[in-house]
């Protein structure tokens, strides 16, 4: 198979907080997922993301707590990048939108994009807090939908009926600040034109048909019914500047949030070429003909990842109504699809941080494998409908799938051959049943490969835990323990069959599970990186105070996609627990401190 250029993107998680496991069923552990696979498979893969550090919410955050904006976004963007570091997320590069290489690309499509006549100046009114003067940005105003009638709806879209919405077309505005209804005053800001979009996006949305999630494709062609010019600056000091003269020296006009943070996935991969020592590197991910993009996030972002990001590329392209020329960084690609999760909840409840029905990443891996918490995510996470996570739940998986199916394979396979053998013993005559689980297991790289490849890990992870349950069958049927002394040539083919289908199990696993499927291969007699695993870098710029990137060497791991041939001879040893039983006391103990807080 030929092998393409895969760009991994996942969701910018924004800097006013910790992660919560919510955040990361739907944006992080999908991506990390697809990624590894990706590379197993031999395509060059980078995956890239960082802290979204711009827009009211943090500058009115950074208020309440006394500190500056910038001194907010440092302490979030550290707490964000040890989590997710912490969750073994392979990212090229993790990094953030307060950077100079960020400024400098967001302003380049910004004038690309107004050079081509897609962005335009007009008055218009926008929201401002009577009780502070200071713009409030769309999605701190709420109210009732004109158009549906439902009593929620935010200031930029309507997450009931999915249209877009400006704050002066609710009813009943208030500002989810403090409750005060804001006032509307004149003013003139940048906006992007997106009904010169409309034809090319029906057109481009359409092609995907199939290949897309039914609901995300729904969603995304549903949305271009209504298609109005969308404001992309606002009255704000904390931000991109505006790269006109004019304007650029205002102090109180910057690019607004939603616009900048998008193009993080360009820069980011710009800023990952630039640190490799090969600054033309990110083009092979963004302009060659072979070149896929893929888009992880949650449904709430679902507009700005299938309808205004592609709306940016294709004016910058110079591929809207208007036409016009690319800009200075020549053709950019279109997303190959767009992943997009549903919500998780916890114990019938919606996350929430401030009402603390929430678990952060840092408490969860301060007392559970990080592994049960992403094979979790991916056999129950909210992949294609809103899922609740339950401790209960979480317990039977850890302990039924993890421990007792998965877990139970490799310590009585490798316990039984290191204790008896020694080493990998080498294969006697097969039997048909020897045979046909070999086929079975080798057969199922094809099929977990292909739910994989369509971001279906429910399925693909579903389908590699039926393939190790019908391997712990086979040990138990052919009960080589039985066979010591009676037949040892059976007894040692037993073995290499069930070590084969161990190291299967571990490949199919590694997407899901790459620091266990790490250790059975060191079990195995592994010495080498099998998956790689993420590091933090801490770097500056103009001497100024260090932060943390997230990267990592990924293409020299020893991770394939395929069932490799174990070798004969290599000596084995007893084997560790793969994953600790948790006491069905878990329960009752997580729950009383959901309810305690």
């Amino acid at each position: 198979m030929t092998s393409r250029h895969i760009l991994a993107c996942a969701a910018w998680p924004y800097a006013n907080g910790p992660r919560h496991i919510g955040h990361v069923s739907g944006f992080g552990l999908p991506c990390d997922m697809f990624a590894r696979y990706q590379r197993m498979c031999g395509n060059p893969v980078i995956m890239v993301s960082g802290t979204d550090e711009h827009g009211t919410p943090i500058q009115v955050q950074a208020d309440a707590e006394g500190v500056t904006a910038r001194e907010l976004a440092d302490r979030y963007n550290r707490v964000i990048a040890e989590d997710l570091a912490g969750l073994d997320m392979s990212y090229d590069l993790f990094t953030r939108t307060t950077t100079r290489n960020h400024y400098a690309v967001v302003q380049e499509m910004f004038l690309g994009l107004y050079n081509n006549g897609y962005i335009f100046p007009r008055k218009s009114l926008g929201a401002v807090s009577p009780s502070t003067g200071r713009t409030l940005p769309d999605r701190y105003i709420e109210g009732t939908c004109p158009i549906c009638g439902f009593d929620g709806a935010r200031g930029d879209q309507c997450d009931n009926c999915g249209n877009q919405l400006d704050p002066i077309d609710l009813i009943n505005p208030r500002s989810k600040i403090n409750g005060e209804t804001p006032v509307f005053v004149e003013t003139e800001q940048f906006f992007l034109d997106l009904p010169a979009f409309a034809d090319a996006l029906g057109t481009w949305l359409q092609s995907k048909s199939g290949q897309w999630r039914p609901n995300v494709l729904k969603f995304s062609l549903n949305l271009l019914d209504d298609l109005q010019p969308r404001a992309i600056t606002r009255d704000l000091d904390w931000g991109v500047p505006i790269p006109l003269d004019g304007w650029r020296d205002l102090p109180d006009k910057r690019i607004y949030v939603w616009f900048d943070a998008v193009i993080g996935y360009l820069s980011a991969s710009i800023e990952w070429a630039r640190r490799i020592g090969d600054p033309d590197a990110w083009r092979a991910f963004w302009q060659a003909p072979d070149a896929e993009g893929y888009y992880f996030m949650g449904k709430d972002n679902i507009v700005f990842h299938a309808e205004i990001w592609p709306a940016m590329l294709l004016g910058y392209d110079g591929k809207g109504a208007r036409g016009g020329t690319p800009g200075a960084l020549d053709v950019l690609n279109l997303p190959s699809e767009v992943v997009s999760s549903e919500f998780l909840t916890m114990e019938g409840r919606k996350f929430s941080s401030s009402r603390q029905v929430v678990i952060y990443v840092r408490d969860f891996l301060a007392r559970y494998d990080v592994d049960a918490l992403r094979y979790y995510v991916a056999v129950a996470g909210p992949e294609n409908q809103d899922t609740d996570f339950t401790w209960s739940e979480f317990v039977r998986r850890n302990n039924d799938e993890l421990v007792a199916n998965w877990g139970n394979l490799v310590n009585r396979t490798v316990s039984f051959a290191a204790r008896n053998i020694g080493s990998i013993p080498a294969a006697g005559s097969l039997t048909d049943a020897d045979r046909a689980l070999l086929d079975r297991s080798r057969a199922a790289f094809a099929s977990v490969g292909e739910s994989l490849g369509r971001c279906r890990f429910k399925l693909a992870s579903t389908e590699v835990m039926r393939t190790l349950a019908e391997a712990n069958k086979y040990l138990s049927d052919q009960a080589p323990w039985k066979l010591r002394e009676s037949d040892p040539d059976r007894m040692r083919t037993i073995c290499h069959v069930a070590l084969q289908l161990v190291d299967d199990g571990k490949s199919l696993l590694t997407p899901f599970l790459p620091r266990s499927s790490q250790k059975v291969h060191e079990m195995l007699g592994g010495n080498e990186v099998w998956s790689g695993m993420p590091r933090i870098d801490e770097v500056s710029e103009d001497g100024g105070p260090a932060y943390p990137v997230i990267a990592g060497s990924y293409s020299g791991a020893a991770a394939r996609w395929e069932s490799m041939p174990i070798a004969a001879g290599t000596p084995l040893a007893p084997p560790v627990p793969l994953f600790a039983k948790l006491d069905p006391s878990v329960v009752d103990e997580e729950l009383a401190r959901l309810e305690a807080r």
